[in-house]
């Protein structure tokens, strides 16, 4: 076998993947693709199929399965956060607020970076924070471009309305004042995947006296520079991997 790595069944399990790139398959095909004996073609599929690193499809055949991307979304997640420092220490120090970046993790959404003010009032959000996803320009943003039925379920109980998000999906970002916190403003702005959904929401959130009662007014364009900036990042690494 090429590029044997001395580990068999992993470069086996790695043949019957590399076989399935090319699209579904059979029991049959996958044997004739990988000159694997049936029995083991057929052994380590199942397995890969346990892990979910394979499934089937409606005629019964072979195909990749969900975990591998969800493996490819954690990397590219890990290039979205070492990217989002810089874009964040830039953004604060444009705008002399603090910055964050959200992930949506089911009913919450986690501030997974953040940049924070090194004087004055500190209403910051440490790293790890987990906010609701009912208040907030955060919030809005990463539920304003969901399917239909997510979207009806995320405003049930949120201090935000349908008619709120279609303005932010005009707009192309968001803006909340006091929504979240008594006192605290902010404006948020979406960064896109490769396949255009949203996987984050870049926010910037200070005290109504600095940001006003129109932050979106004073700081959406920044805000929406620094989220392309990384939409951009996860769209470059994606090219890159794909050749």
């Amino acid at each position: 076998m090429d590029n044997s790595s001395g580990v068999g069944v992993l470069d086996k399990a790695a043949t019957v993947l590399s076989a399935l790139e090319a699209g579904p398959a059979t029991l049959a095909q996958l044997v004739g693709a990988t000159g694997l004996a049936r029995p083991t073609a057929h052994r380590l599929a199942v397995a890969l199929e346990h892990h979910r690193l394979v499934t089937r499809d409606m005629q019964g055949r072979f195909v990749l399965g969900p975990r591998l991307a969800e493996l490819a979304s954690a990397a590219g997640e890990d290039r979205l956060l070492a990217a989002a420092g810089p874009v964040l220490g830039a953004l604060r120090d444009h705008t002399n607020e603090s910055a964050q970046l959200f992930r949506r993790q089911g009913d919450q959404r986690i501030c997974v970076a953040a940049a924070e003010r090194p004087m004055g009032l500190r209403d910051t959000i440490p790293v790890g924070s987990s906010l609701s996803m009912h208040a907030g320009s955060g919030a809005q943003v990463l539920l304003a471009w969901e399917e239909p039925d997510r979207l009806h379920r995320g405003l049930q109980g949120a201090r935000f309305n349908a008619t709120a998000l279609s303005a932010v999906r005009r707009r192309g970002w968001a803006q909340s004042v006091g929504e979240r916190e008594p006192g605290v403003a902010s404006v948020s702005a979406p960064v896109r995947g490769p396949s255009g959904r949203v996987v984050a929401a870049v926010s910037i959130s200070g005290p109504i006296e600095r940001l006003s009662r129109q932050p979106g007014r004073l700081h959406a364009a920044t805000v929406v520079a620094g989220a392309n900036k990384l939409t951009e990042v996860l769209r470059r690494a994606h090219q890159a991997a794909h050749g």
